[in-house]
């Protein structure tokens, strides 16, 4: 059997989950989706999962609760890994009106996937490598990878509403992941960890 890792940017595709109004996916089984991506003759070894933890906003009070509930539930999951980078606050200013107004940029997702992606190539961990992101800064590691194990396949998974021609033109191949495959990978909506506890689907998320 082939072995398979899925290496899933999180911040990539919750914005374009968001850019569809596909809020009802957000309750999504990391793990489910990858399996459902995979093709005769190949197995899934693990799936990656690369995000940051948000915190409290007045503006919606809630958000990092629902967030800590799913990432529990993820972090549940058999041979799923979650890779944390930083949520920081950023200052963004209009250049025609001078206005400013806050906001938030993710950190560091695009360097904890190369360092990851590269070290399973050398650890011979993979045959074939999802990479579920349209970030083109992950098309130099993307390019390292092919060019030392020529014998390996990277394949680029377009979340929603997202591309990059850059990391697809570079990607042993391509292709979007479908509204089906997301529907049919929803934790349910009461989960029961292997430890008996059970969580909720955010009322929100329905």
């Amino acid at each position: 059997m082939s072995r398979v890792i899925a290496y899933v940017d999180g911040f990539n595709l919750y914005f374009g989950l968001k850019s569809k109004g596909w809020k009802r996916y957000y309750w999504l089984n990391p793990w489910l989706m990858a399996e459902k991506l995979l093709k005769p003759g190949q197995t899934l070894a693990a799936v990656k999962y690369f995000t940051a933890r948000i915190s409290y906003h007045p503006s919606d009070p809630k958000k990092h609760v629902r967030q800590s509930t799913w990432l529990e539930a993820v972090e549940s999951l058999p041979s799923t890994h979650l890779f944390y980078g930083h949520y920081l606050p950023k200052t963004i200013q209009c250049y025609s009106c001078g206005a400013t107004w806050n906001s938030h940029e993710e950190k560091m997702t695009d360097v904890n996937i190369a360092v990851e992606l590269l070290g399973d190539a050398f650890d011979d961990a993979f045959d074939t490598a999802l990479v579920i992101s349209a970030d083109s800064d992950l098309a130099p590691p993307v390019e390292a990878v092919l060019r030392r194990f020529p014998g390996k396949r990277v394949v680029a998974v377009a979340p929603p509403g997202r591309q990059s021609k850059k990391l697809e033109s570079v990607a042993t191949a391509r292709f979007r992941l479908g509204r089906k495959v997301l529907q049919d990978s929803q934790f349910p909506d009461q989960y029961t960890k292997p430890d008996g506890f059970v969580l909720r689907r955010p009322s929100s998320w329905k």
